[in-house]
């Protein structure tokens, strides 16, 4: 009872770290990266689908996307897209691909994207503290019903501070290097 407590709190704390890690790949650093237009949407025949279900996406030269819609009545709906999204790019449509060339980032929206990146790692700490808070409830709650004893309990307190300092310890590097990696010029 208890290891399979602990192991659904665990679980649920390193679907939090994924979910900060995979939000951070949508966070745009000076470098192209096909994943910032994973939360773009296109209006493609009255269906909303995400650019990559339309076209390929690729890095090239570092500092350019470019976007190739299998079907090049795309076009136009991925440039509204991208227009209308919260990049801040303009795409150029040359009517076969759409390059998106990404400016380097300057000082202050570095800091921008940093408080960004902080906060989204705090909403992680919180969430993995409140996934402690609701094993500790579920523990408290085995014991008084005599599932587990009163050590185990003391144990499994223990075990669950541990799992999570080093939940919190994984956010906090994945922050680190998100944050470095926004920093460098």
């Amino acid at each position: 009872m208890l290891k399979e407590l602990l192991d659904d709190g665990e679980s649920r704390m390193d679907k939090a770290v994924d979910a900060l890690a995979h939000d951070y790949r949508a966070v745009r650093t000076g470098r192209a990266n096909p994943a910032l237009l994973e939360n773009i949407t296109i209006d493609y025949y009255g269906v909303t689908t995400p650019i990559q279900q339309d076209a390929g996406v690729t890095a090239h030269e570092g500092r350019t996307l470019v976007i190739k819609p299998w079907d090049k009545t795309a076009l136009r709906a991925i440039e509204k897209a991208i227009l209308t999204s919260d990049l801040g790019i303009n795409p150029n449509n040359d009517g076969e691909v759409i390059r998106l060339n990404l400016p380097a980032l300057n000082n202050e929206r570095r800091q921008a994207l940093v408080k960004q990146i902080h906060k989204r790692a705090e909403e992680a700490r919180v969430a993995i503290r409140n996934i402690r808070r609701d094993v500790g409830k579920d523990l408290d709650d085995s014991e008084k019903e005599g599932m587990i004893g009163e050590d185990e309990l003391k144990r499994g307190k223990e075990k669950l501070q541990t799992i999570t300092d080093n939940h919190v310890k994984k956010v906090d590097t994945v922050m680190k290097d998100k944050e470095d990696e926004i920093m460098e010029v």
